[in-house]
């Protein structure tokens, strides 16, 4: 069975296209490379384009015969979206837009979506259940919101069957070497104080240390990219049998802060990292950790590479591993 991963050379959509292969589906890449890497896509073809294509897009579907779609073609930094959210707003709701007409008219009604913890903004409680207020602090985070709400509306118009994955923090690497994380303009956690602890980069910005935490610096849940991808595959396979949207948190339902990420790259890679404090940056609540428990009544998923030790060490790995080769491509 073909599977369309839009956005399949990034980061997320590279693993899950990988989790997808070792599953028995063949993964099609639908990329624009913006953001992805051309050597990020291993497990199947690539087709190279953008959402707002729709005579490409519905060429590919056609071509591929392809079954179901997972899409993961976002724009997805908080911060930018703050200041440009235009471009978030004509990527993420806009382009997708285009997509869903696609594949409806190619009778495809099955489609899982990438969506983010950023829908909930400040949440009333934690740790987060799937039933908390969706009020979005970010034109990244409403964009996420507003294709949620498009997907239900779809679902009783037109049965199109949809997960929305609600993602914490994702970090780590492949277990095997083969992929990683690599953004052309760094702004996750993880990475920094990596790239800062190889002697890479300097210092890492804290940006807020005054929030109501135990420490005083923001505190996220952290989930391995690979249980993130074999999620992916459970939603799609739940879909193809029962035929009934969900939402679901992925999450490990433990909160690790700012400065505890520091410590836990200090030890792993044996050395001290150069930090420097600075005000809290628009759009970012104090606290995010996810209540999982849906996702593992739903799917059967259990995260079992998602202890921050784990995550540190596999992504140091990969860190060490990336050449200049590939950080220019």
């Amino acid at each position: 069975m073909r599977v369309l991963v839009t956005g399949g050379a990034g980061y997320i959509g590279s693993h899950t296209a990988k989790a997808l292969a070792q599953a028995g589906f063949e993964p099609v890449t639908y990329d624009n490379l913006s953001e992805g890497h051309r050597w990020a896509v291993q497990w199947g073809p690539l087709v190279e384009g953008s959402l707002s294509d729709s005579a490409l897009l519905r060429n590919t579907l056609k071509q591929h015969s392809v079954e179901a779609v997972i899409h993961f073609a976002a724009f997805a930094y908080v911060g930018q979206s703050m200041t440009e959210p235009r471009k978030y707003f004509q990527n993420n709701v806009t382009d997708a837009l285009v997509l869903l007409d696609a594949i409806l008219d190619a009778g495809i009604r099955t489609f899982v979506f990438s969506s983010s913890c950023a829908v909930y903004g400040v949440p009333e409680s934690l740790p987060i259940p799937e039933s908390n207020p969706k009020q979005p602090l970010s034109p990244y985070g409403e964009s996420k919101q507003i294709l949620e709400r498009i997907l239900g509306w779809y679902d009783g118009a037109y049965g199109l069957h949809s997960a929305c994955l609600r993602y914490f923090n994702a970090a780590g690497a492949d277990a095997d070497g083969q992929i990683g994380e690599l953004h052309r303009c760094e702004t996750h956690l993880i990475p920094l104080v990596i790239e800062s602890a190889l002697g890479r980069r300097g210092p890492v910005d804290i940006f807020g240390s005054d929030y109501e935490t135990a420490d005083g610096t923001a505190v996220r849940d952290y989930i391995h990219v690979s249980d993130l991808a074999e999620a992916h595959v459970l939603a799609l396979r739940r879909l193809l049998e029962q035929k009934q949207s969900l939402a679901a948190n992925l999450g490990t339902g433990q909160g690790v802060s700012v400065a505890e990420i520091i410590r836990a790259v200090e030890k792993q890679a044996g050395v001290s990292v150069a930090s420097r404090r600075t005000s809290r940056r628009p759009g970012d609540p104090p606290a995010l950790v996810a209540d999982p428990s849906q996702a593992r009544s739903l799917l059967g998923w259990n995260p079992t590479l998602s202890t921050i030790d784990e995550i540190v060490a596999s992504a140091l790995r990969w860190h060490r591993k990336i050449t200049d080769e590939m950080r220019s491509s």
